[in-house]
């Protein structure tokens, strides 16, 4: 059915008389009589189209918000016990779900509106290839333009879902390195040693080295004079390790027990044994600190001597050298030495003999 309108009065015709107006007025009602049904099933359709999408936006939106404090109860649950110690942190879980969450009711509000917009704009009779033509080339400048901007979106997406990193953890990321105290989808914040704060683009980062993940190495270089017996520094260093191991804290941050590798090098003055202990993660350099204290009390206590540390009782220092403050012999010493003789003045009365050159005496 048409939905023209109908014909306009023509103007130069002079003033319309009872008659013409009431056929025009018979005209418009018969126009509107002819066309109100296409109108009602038109505007039936659109609001039937915005009703669903409205309802499955809401339900999904419902559904997703749902499902992300579900996972928040869960991680909140385990926090605390020996589980929760060995997975993320309720604060880091909170934070990924939370942004996955974000992302996907972005996602679902974008698709079902976008598609109910089309959907009505379609059922007006109205031609979408040029609007979506349009559209396509305006993305495809907006991509260009704000690449670096989707670059850093996209990167922090699949940094969230993958969860390569998190609230708390310790990393490197190629241009800043420190722990991580926010994690966002364009930028990660990250609080150095120093405590400076960084901003990392996700969309910079080439590689990222996580230092709170899996396990740590602590690794101790004990260095001993060549005269040591090995056993014995051997024996002393297992027995500080089985104490350690055997108390708290270290029970829990010790993943493993500690192994002494060997000798890791012999020199003419000193050797040095490599200690080593898998660790709870970023607690290796604790771990490290208080091996080399515990080792260094055992070592007094046994009597086994450090390199670079105060000589032992009983150790006479060598005798001093008696020649060395005593300075080298000069040639000069001598007078009838050819040095001494060369360079002494020489006398005027041989300045003035005869076989003398006479320029000299002038």
């Amino acid at each position: 059915m048409s939905l023209s309108a109908p014909p306009a009065p023509d103007p130069s015709s002079g003033p319309a008389t009872l008659d013409e107006a009431a056929e025009r007025a018979n005209d418009a009602a018969g126009w509107v009589e002819q066309n109100w049904s296409t109108w009602l099933s038109v505007g039936l359709r659109i609001l039937l189209i915005m009703v669903i999408a409205l309802v499955l936006r809401h339900v999904l939106r419902r559904t997703i918000t749902r499902l992300i404090a579900r996972m928040n109860r869960s991680a909140t649950a385990v926090e605390g016990t020996a589980l929760g110690g060995l997975l993320v942190n309720a604060e880091r879980r909170r934070q990924r779900s939370e942004a996955i969450g974000s992302v996907l009711r972005s996602v679902t509000s974008f698709t079902i509106l976008g598609t109910a917009a089309l959907m009505a704009l379609g059922a007006l009779n109205i031609n979408l290839a040029p609007l979506l033509a349009s559209a396509g080339v305006a993305g495809v400048a907006l991509g260009f333009g704000a690449r670096n901007l989707v670059t850093d979106f996209l990167s922090g997406v699949f940094m969230i879902l993958e969860d390569q990193y998190g609230v708390g953890d310790t990393i490197d990321a190629g241009v800043a390195s420190g722990e991580v105290i926010e994690v966002g989808l364009r930028v990660t914040k990250l609080r150095g040693d120093d405590g400076e704060i960084w901003y990392v683009r996700n969309g910079e980062v080439k590689r990222i080295g996580n230092l709170s993940q899996g396990w740590a190495t602590a690794g101790v270089d004990v260095t001993v004079r060549p005269t040591e017996d090995l056993d014995e520094v051997r024996d002393v260093i297992t027995a500080v390790a089985e104490k350690m191991a055997k108390e708290d804290p270290w029970a829990e941050r010790l993943w493993g027990p500690v192994e002494i590798l060997g000798l890791d090098s012999v020199l003419l003055e000193s050797m040095t044994i490599r200690v080593t202990a898998k660790t709870m993660p970023g607690k290796a350099l604790g771990v490290e600190r208080e091996l080399r204290w515990r080792i260094k009390q055992a070592f007094d206590a046994a009597g086994i001597q450090i390199v670079g540390g105060l000589p032992l009782a009983g150790t006479e220092a060598a005798a001093a050298d008696p020649t060395a403050g005593v300075a080298a012999p000069s040639a000069l010493a001598s007078p009838t030495s050819p040095q001494s003789l060369a360079a002494s003045p020489i006398p005027p009365q041989q300045a003035a003999s005869p076989g003398a050159n006479p320029n000299l005496s002038k």
